[in-house]
């Protein structure tokens, strides 16, 4: 990783008065938002800024709660004076980065059983986590059916439209792969589980396991020479 992704700058913008957070990582950002910062997508540059509205005491207290979680966990964050902070709030693993352990988990998994008991987290009638998600959808769209700007009704409309239609596609197939991978019964051809045991015969006994090394992979071969004929 560069080390200019582990570097940020929150101040004051002297022109619009704004409180902007600049640069940083993927991660970076979704500790901003995490800590109330909107994202602004330009089309050469982005950005988080602090929501409109907020009294200057809460914009000060959103950038010192910002400053001190990126600081926590090694970042190096150039601030105003008025946003500096001593405090390291801990940090703990998000939801986000729990479910996407489940990705690594597929990456790893040797049979069709591991792989489909991995996806029923995600497609378990009850309580997966597709499941969980379209109940958010719902909720949220009951939320905005109480407020009262005029696009809050559309804006409901769009979230149950997305519960109804893309989401249950992806529901639908997910389910429909893992109910195949669990009638499969096999192992994963390009993929062995390791045991970690060297046999006695072994002559490298600090050797860390017995495992054959990977297929080398054979060079692609150069595409073959053109050549023109002569011009009449």
């Amino acid at each position: 990783m560069p080390l200019s992704d582990r570097v940020l700058t929150v101040h004051r913008d002297p022109h619009s008065g704004e409180v902007l957070a600049r640069g940083g990582d993927p991660e970076a950002a979704s500790i901003l938002q995490r800590c109330g910062f909107v994202p602004v997508i330009r089309l050469h540059k982005s950005y988080h800024r602090a929501p409109v509205g907020l009294a200057q005491d809460e914009e000060v207290a959103l950038a010192r709660d910002a400053v001190g979680r990126l600081r926590a966990v090694g970042y190096h964050v150039d601030c105003a004076e008025a946003f500096d902070t001593d405090l390291r709030p801990p940090h703990y693993l998000p939801l986000g980065a729990q479910v996407a352990h489940l990705a690594d988990r597929l990456r790893e998994a040797t049979t069709t059983q591991e792989a489909a008991d991995i996806l029923t987290e995600l497609t378990a009638t009850h309580d997966g986590l597709l499941a969980g998600l379209e109940a958010v959808l719902a909720a949220t769209a009951d939320f905005h059916d109480g407020l009262d700007e005029p696009v809050d009704p559309h804006t409901a409309r769009r979230l149950r439209n997305l519960a109804a239609e893309p989401l249950r596609v992806i529901r639908n197939d997910l389910d429909h792969t893992r109910n195949t991978l669990l009638d499969r019964h096999t192992a994963h051809p390009g993929r062995t589980t390791c045991t970690g045991q060297v046999p006695d015969g072994e002559r490298e006994r600090p050797a860390a396991c017995a495992c054959p090394p990977p297929p080398r992979t054979a060079p692609a071969s150069p595409p073959p020479t053109v050549t023109s004929g002569p011009r009449r």
